[in-house]
């Protein structure tokens, strides 16, 4: 059944996902919700999901909307849940407030939820209808949405290059091929991201933090009395040669090692011991599986993974289908053709294996270029 909405609805359905917006760096691993609550043609309430385990948007928007909520049409831009988790439902929730109405923009992929917050509010004589600016409520919680369709998390790849697609000097040196502003703006990427993921290969190399380095003023939605969420680092070392001293062992956050059943046990106990988790995974062809990897980091609740890697794992990645999104920023400097290449691809020698890639967003940071693609399937 087709269902039509109107101006209004669209009108309130946008205020509802500018609100979720506000949770972009401080959900996770849960979606960004918001939720407006309309009556008389004017808002009586609104509210938005700010953190796991903390009320629900619709449960925010009610408590706003006291009494005035009888009768309302309710706007939120993921179906209503029809679960005890951490929170009672929140269908219930609306059905004791006796709104008239309930305008979802998607329907909850939660197996849990799926159609039931819906079919109970309907179910109650409450007029329910989903689709309102469906890509728009998709586009904002891609990692929640990917871990429930297909239980592995949203990865981006991130990669920095100059104009002839250079990522370092031939000696190594790459810092620092874009400027500031530029790399301001990867911190926001960390930011809204689950975890980080690198190589061994990264951190013998380049020593990283891989953390956020960005204060809670920075960030909307980041109440300035909270500490800044650190995303989850993950280094992948099939043979455990990471060192106990490593930088990101000594900051704030966890760090996840991932390794081959084969990697030794005295060098996973010295890294336990330093405050690094250590995960035994399967290999491939000599290298840990990464269908795996991305398995493993669903079930440790990642939905928004960020890879910032060295060519090798860059390309691995791509090559394998794994990468949902690609930012690249391009700095407007030539390194030369002694300069190490962007990624890393074995067997691609002919035009017709090319990887293709379509553009969705090409915009200027600094003085540099940060263009946003995503793979063209098949």
């Amino acid at each position: 059944m087709t269902v039509s909405f109107s101006a209004d609805d669209r009108r309130y359905m946008a205020r509802a996902l500018h609100l979720a917006e506000l949770g972009l760096f401080t959900t996770d691993p849960n979606p960004r919700v918001g939720c407006v609550i309309v009556n008389d043609g004017g808002v009586v309430g609104e509210g938005w999901h700010r953190r796991a385990g903390a009320a629900h948007a619709e449960r925010l928007a009610l408590d706003a909307a006291g009494p005035r909520a009888a009768g309302a049409t309710v706007y939120v831009t993921l179906e209503p849940c029809a679960h005890h988790g951490r929170t009672p439902p929140c269908a219930d929730a609306l059905i004791a407030a006796r709104v008239a109405r309930v305008v979802a923009a998607i329907e909850d992929p939660n197996p849990l939820v799926a159609g039931h917050g819906v079919a109970r509010l309907r179910d109650a004589g409450i007029d329910a209808a989903v689709g309102l600016l469906q890509a728009d409520a998709e586009a904002l919680n891609p990692g929640f949405l990917m871990r429930m369709r297909r239980q592995r998390p949203y990865v981006r790849c991130k990669l920095a290059m100059s104009l002839d697609g250079r990522t370092a000097m031939a000696s190594g040196e790459s810092q620092w091929i874009t400027g500031e502003q530029a790399r301001r703006d990867v911190q926001r990427l960390r930011a809204r991201s689950s975890a980080i993921m690198t190589g061994i290969d990264t951190v013998l190399a380049d020593d990283p933090s891989l953390n956020v380095r960005l204060g809670s003023t920075d960030l909307r939605g980041v109440d300035a009395s909270d500490d800044v969420r650190q995303p989850l680092r993950v280094v992948l070392d099939t043979r455990l040669r990471m060192l106990p001293r490593a930088r990101m062992l000594q900051l704030a956050g966890d760090t996840l090692v991932v390794c081959g059943q084969g990697a030794p046990a005295d060098s996973e106990a010295e890294l336990r011991e330093a405050g690094a988790d250590v995960e035994r995974l399967p290999q491939i062809g000599g290298r840990i599986d990464l269908q795996s990897v991305l398995a493993m980091l669903a079930a440790r609740d990642v939905i928004e993974l960020l890879v910032e890697s060295g060519s090798t794992l860059a390309g691995a990645m791509l090559q394998a289908g794994l990468v949902d999104e690609l930012i690249v920023y391009q700095a407007p400097h030539l390194m030369g053709h002694a300069a190490r290449a962007l990624v890393d691809l074995p067997g691609v020698d002919a035009m017709e294996q090319r990887l293709g890639f379509g553009f969705d967003d090409v915009r200027r940071v600094g003085d540099d270029l940060r263009l946003t693609l995503r793979p063209r399937r098949g």
